[in-house]
């Protein structure tokens, strides 16, 4: 897994030269914002449109990031007890592969507060070197956008999508999110595309959520 998050790293380096960045700028974005989707969203932003508003992009990296809230309510049963000034590192490193590995240890009975940072930090370092590697790379890639690198993102979402796809319960949120990020970029693409596909999306899922139904008490 490590191997191909360097080379989404490295795909990110490329787009990101390609977006005017500099390599210092580039690893300050992969160190601290440390997501791909977001870092992608960013750049294919910038790239697209010079006066694309900061706001759009703030609030598109917000909408990709929200997924980490889940993720972090997932880990309370395992890594509530712990002192926080374990617990907050080990969150600050966790990424969507390390919490997929962590989640399917500690369902096979994994219970070592150890075992999420060590599987985040795997995922880290490849990712910052990939993106370094991508930069340093840029110069003998005439135009990175020929080579389809931008669609990465749209790859990387739709295959975490259809991990978690539901048929019965998920179609409306898919054809609304759909439906409104093609009339959206009609008029405003750009970073806008993606919030206002992100929130039509999510609250239509929301108004359609039912619970199920609680089990017959024996």
């Amino acid at each position: 897994m490590a191997v191909g998050v360097f080379a989404y790293g490295v795909a990110f380096g490329l787009l990101a030269q390609e977006a005017q960045l500099s390599l210092a700028e580039a690893a300050t974005m992969s160190a601290l914002v440390y997501s791909g989707t977001a870092q992608l969203a960013t750049v294919s932003a910038l790239g697209a449109s010079a006066g694309t508003a900061t706001l759009a992009i703030a609030l598109a990296v917000l909408l990709l990031n929200a997924r980490y809230l889940l993720y972090s309510a997932a880990f309370r049963p395992w890594l509530g007890p712990l002192p926080a000034y374990q617990t907050y590192p080990m969150l600050f490193f966790m990424g969507d592969g390390s919490w997929v590995l962590s989640m399917q240890a500690h369902a096979k009975g994994e219970r070592d507060g150890g075992f999420p940072f060590g599987a985040s930090i795997a995922m880290f370092f490849p990712w910052l070197l990939g993106t370094l590697a991508g930069v340093v790379a840029a110069g003998l890639v005439a135009n990175p956008a020929l080579l389809g690198l931008d669609f990465m993102l749209v790859a990387f979402s739709a295959a975490m999508g259809l991990s978690m796809f539901k048929l019965q319960r998920s179609w409306s949120g898919v054809i609304a999110a759909a439906a409104t990020a093609l009339l959206v970029d009609r008029f405003a693409p750009g970073g806008w595309t993606i919030v206002a596909a992100g929130l039509v999306g999510g609250l239509v899922a929301y108004v359609r959520f039912k619970p199920p139904a609680p089990a017959p008490t024996p």
